[in-house]
């Protein structure tokens, strides 16, 4: 089974999504680099992972 492909529209509302969350309290899922704080770059290195607990509804 081929991983999901999104668009950059879908990756950025994700990634941005995901932020909001971890900036707001949201536990972070995966180990972090030493000293990464930046809720985006966690969010991208979680969106990277394939972990972030978002999914895309399609409608065609």
């Amino acid at each position: 089974m081929d991983p999901i492909k999104y668009t950059r529209f879908e990756k950025a509302r994700i990634i941005g999504a995901r932020a909001l969350q971890i900036d707001m309290g949201a536990p972070v899922i995966i180990s972090l680099p030493k000293g990464e704080v930046d809720p985006i770059t966690i969010a991208e290195l979680e969106f990277e992972k394939g972990v972030i607990p978002i999914s895309v509804k399609r409608v065609l």
